[in-house]
């Protein structure tokens, strides 16, 4: 018999229950050193009370899915009741401050040095040992749009999967190779994938997908999911970040298919990084190691960091192994410090590059260790919930002979907000099947600083409404625009372009405007810049 649901004012106190006792008392004296005791002990009883009322939730909620799942759902709640324990784990920051070391000599690769290795095959050998992987588990909420992200209009109409397709498609046919592609699917956008793949039917790519695991949302005050059945709205669930990739693309049997057809290697990137393309001179590297005895299984892609990237994850030695830090595991006294330019100089670009064989072995032998990332998250009806989540990256330090390749910057141009989709919508880019490309007009090869304010531009549909066409950006260093503004057609805009229109006041920038190195007021008075 199953014990009572924890109601909601059985509340978690998480100052008491993820406190350092001992950090916190320093050990000065006998008394503290009883006091920071007590405290463990409390909090072991708090985690283990917290662990049982999970497991008593889980296995209510698995007996409510239908019986022709069931076995499935309660392994994956099996998973789940795992991440919440390492959850559990957690006490202050994830790492020692002072215990980060630079990454050792050698651990992180010029691009240069690896572009410059002769290939020991033909491209066609080199491309028959690879797999695509793409993380497509995410919506367009955040741009404004319903459905899957990967189905967003980019480039001249076509979405970040149709630019995708293109891209392996115009591989297969140069190499005259069958290189396949895997989507990573959520349960929020698998059903919409899967009726847009019917339009890839007569092209010359494999498409393969499966599905990242569906977890129960946690109430933060109860630490108990929000759902009470299966069958509860979808808001109440969530895909547990793309960590998962290890997992899910081996229990699908994706990766014992694609080792018996002899492949050995996936590239694993963001569908809406646009510059996230199969290198050659990685796959060569791969494929074909300085070091036969030592061949590489893990490759992050990592570039060099601008003020725009200060809070993107980056590489340190710790204990010993090469290691993803993110900012969610930087104490706060150090959060400053984790975001200098100077100090921490490249970020992930979470394009990674690993050995299907290890993949594998490490993920059947529960190997690999990611930590746990805590998501705070509001629901409609404003219960706080967290979830938690694993990033891909942070597996690297599972990987016996894992390096970083500091990669040009082109590698890197995802598509986040409408800032970013201006961007490639632009003159800036051209596109060569599936790929975009910076335009050889640009003199510098730099991407342009874009800042577009509050509610005019945040979605698509009324960023579109914004620009008569998009404007020619071919000479901009950074462009800021806020309040109710609008582009009229042909628009040129160079250097540094500001313009703010005050509240209650609206600015029409018109047709064949010639913007450059100028502020716009609110009045409309065009000063030098």
């Amino acid at each position: 018999m199953l014990g009572p649901r924890r109601t909601s004012s059985n509340y978690v106190d998480w100052d008491i229950l993820f406190t350092d006792p001992i950090a916190d008392h320093n050990q000065k004296s006998s008394h503290t050193k009883t006091r920071a005791q007590s405290i463990m002990e409390f909090q072991q009883l708090m985690k283990n009370d917290a662990r049982s009322a999970l497991h008593h939730e889980l296995e209510r909620l698995g007996d409510t899915a239908a019986k022709e799942c069931r076995e499935e759902v309660k392994k994956d709640f099996d998973n789940f009741e795992t991440l919440f324990k390492r959850f559990l784990l957690k006490s202050g920051p994830s790492i020692i401050w002072n215990d980060i070391k630079a990454p050792p000599k050698g651990s992180i690769k010029g691009y240069t040095d690896i572009s410059s290795s002769s290939f020991k095959c033909s491209e066609k050998e080199l491309l028959s040992k690879l797999v695509v992987v793409k993380l497509n588990g995410g919506l367009g909420t955040s741009m404004g749009c319903t459905g899957p992200k990967s189905l967003i209009s980019v480039r001249s109409g076509l979405t970040f999967l149709d630019l995708t397709v293109q891209q392996i498609e115009s591989l297969n046919k140069k190499y005259d190779v069958d290189v396949p592609l895997v989507l990573m699917n959520s349960f929020n956008t698998d059903a919409d994938t899967k009726l847009i793949l019917r339009k890839y039917g007569s092209c010359h790519v494999k498409i393969h997908t499966f599905n990242q695991n569906r977890y129960p949302r946690i109430n933060k005050e109860t630490l108990l999911p929000v759902a009470t059945s299966c069958n509860d709205p979808l808001e109440c669930w969530y895909p547990p970040g793309h960590g998962d990739v290890y997992e899910c693309i081996v229990k699908s049997g994706l990766v014992d298919k694609f080792l018996k057809e002899g492949r050995e290697y996936m590239f694993v990137s963001n569908i809406d990084n646009l510059g996230a393309t199969v290198d050659l001179n990685i796959l060569n590297m791969l494929v074909n190691p300085a070091d036969p005895e030592k061949p590489c299984d893990f490759v992050m892609e990592v570039t060099n960091k601008t003020r725009a990237d200060v809070k993107g994850g980056t590489l340190i030695e710790y204990n010993d192994r090469l290691r993803l830090l993110e900012i969610a595991q930087v104490p706060n006294e150090h959060k400053d410090e984790f975001k200098s330019v100077s100090k921490f100089k490249i970020f992930n670009t979470n394009n990674l590059w690993m050995n299907l064989k290890s993949v594998s072995e490490l993920t059947r032998s529960n190997q690999i260790e990611m930590e746990v990332i805590v998501n705070n998250k509001r629901l409609g009806n404003g219960t706080n919930v967290i979830q938690l989540e694993a990033a891909c990256g942070a597996g690297i330090k599972s990987f016996s002979n894992a390096i970083g390749i500091n990669v040009p910057r082109s590698r890197f141009l995802p598509v986040k907000k409408t800032s970013d989709l201006l961007l490639v919508m632009s003159n800036l880019y051209e596109l060569d099947n599936g790929t975009m490309v910076m335009s050889t007009k640009r003199q510098f090869p730099t991407t342009p600083l874009i800042k577009l304010g509050d509610e005019h531009f945040t979605k698509v549909h009324k960023f579109a409404a914004r620009f008569s066409n998009i404007p020619d950006m071919l000479e901009l260093d950074h462009l800021t625009v806020s309040g109710d503004v609008t582009f009229g057609k042909d628009v040129v805009l160079k250097g540094t372009v500001i313009i703010i229109a005050n509240h209650g006041e609206r600015i029409d920038i018109p047709s064949g405007a010639f913007l450059e190195n100028k502020i716009v007021s609110g009045n409309l008075r065009i000063l030098d810049h």
